[in-house]
């Protein structure tokens, strides 16, 4: 297979890439656009560690190839602030100290942010749901769904 040129709208910019069709949409963001926020965690899509949001979705980056991202709106645990302020949600991760080492963290932001527009008030369960897909091996669930509850009051409010 032969790379070419393919644009992304990427965090509400367009990323030009010279790639491969089939290349997996992390290798295109950590390496080509050089977004490391995004993580490689299983390779398999079943940790969570890749989310990006697709038109407003939180998908697997690791498995989804660069053809089938192009023509959509993509963003990135970079792209969640605005003009250099986090969001309510990265700052409620913050300020529950929701993260020990980090890894999981930007595709769970990912998720979150999806139930969060999706559902402005959201419940314990309901935020345990939308999470569930995430692994976070250092334990800091309990903390993760005080972040998201805790950003979910401030945007309500």
């Amino acid at each position: 297979m032969t790379s070419r040129e393919i644009k992304l709208n990427l965090n509400g910019r367009v990323c030009a890439v010279d790639a491969e069709e089939n290349t997996p949409l992390l290798y295109v963001l950590r390496n080509e656009c050089d977004l490391k926020g995004t993580r490689f965690g299983c390779g398999a899509a079943q940790c969570g560690s890749c989310h990006v949001l697709i038109d407003g979705v939180s998908v697997a980056s690791c498995d989804m190839p660069l053809w089938s991202a192009a023509s959509k709106a993509i963003v990135t645990v970079e792209g969640l602030s605005q003009s250099g302020e986090l969001s309510a949600l990265q700052q409620a991760f913050i300020d529950e100290q929701a993260a020990q080492c980090g890894y999981c963290i930007s595709g769970i932001l990912i998720s979150a942010t999806e139930l969060l527009q999706k559902n402005h008030q959201p419940t314990e369960a309901d935020v345990r749901a939308a999470l569930d897909k995430h692994l976070c091996r250092c334990g800091s669930h309990n903390r993760i769904v005080r972040a998201v509850l805790r950003a979910a009051s401030k945007v309500a409010a």
